[in-house]
């Protein structure tokens, strides 16, 4: 079997070298993985960082012309998938690939289709950060449950694993961080059976280099609605 990590990368050169690394050092058991990295036009030298692995055979890399958002450029790395399962990974370290293990295991007892890992629930550890960013978090995902009538405790999370043949049955059109309500959104639709496990969570400040903000998070509820009530 095999395991798609698709990784979305916009000027995260101090990053995506330890990121990479992080996750080949993940062993999982009868699972190959292979890596898809997708440069969304960064200008930070990450391009130069990531040219080395063009000519492995485990890791795929793609190149955009120009910078399109998170939503875009996991589009272009979906189209490259070639595992049974797929897992989406941030390339800024605040996720950590020794918990694909956890979000693996509902898929490979054929239990799940989709897997949350949620930044809210379980024992694992957590960077203590911003009081806001967490009441935000949490009511995005309350605002979507209403919605979707299902029972999240962190829709914005981008740890989200699932079978790959997802993939033929939706199609994403969200080019930035709206990918994360319309992918909850268009799988409650299609009534698959959606897990959620506890994760580890290092968050960064945005002198270390976070990138999202408020006016995201006020796009985000534009998109809850579009993709639950108008679509």
């Amino acid at each position: 079997m095999k395991l798609s990590i698709v990784i979305p990368v916009y000027n995260e050169s101090g990053t995506i070298l330890k990121i990479v690394d992080k996750i080949q050092k993940v062993q999982l058991d009868g699972i190959d993985k292979e890596l898809i990295i997708i440069d969304d036009c960064s200008t930070d030298g990450t391009r130069d960082n990531i040219e080395k692995f063009e000519l492995m055979e485990d890791i795929k890399v793609v190149y955009h012309k120009k910078n399109s958002g998170k939503g875009a450029a996991l589009k272009s790395g979906f189209s490259e998938v070639t595992g049974d399962f797929v897992i989406i990974q941030d390339a800024d370290l605040e996720y950590d690939p020794q918990d694909y293990h956890r979000l693996l295991q509902p898929l490979m007892e054929d239990k799940a289709d989709v897997v949350y890992g949620s930044r809210f629930v379980g024992a694992e550890p957590h960077r203590v950060l911003f009081f806001w960013h967490s009441i935000g978090n949490k009511f995005l995902t309350l605002f979507s449950n209403m919605l979707t009538n299902l029972s999240l405790t962190d829709m914005e999370t981008c740890y989200k694993a699932f079978n790959a043949n997802i993939l033929n049955l939706i199609t994403f059109k969200e080019k930035r961080f709206g990918f994360e309500p319309e992918f909850t959104a268009k799988i409650a639709k299609t009534k698959l059976c959606i897990y959620e496990v506890g994760i580890s969570y290092y968050g960064r400040t945005y002198a270390e280099g976070k990138k999202i903000n408020w006016k995201d998070g006020m796009a985000a509820i534009w998109y809850i609605i579009k993709y639950n009530l108008l679509t």
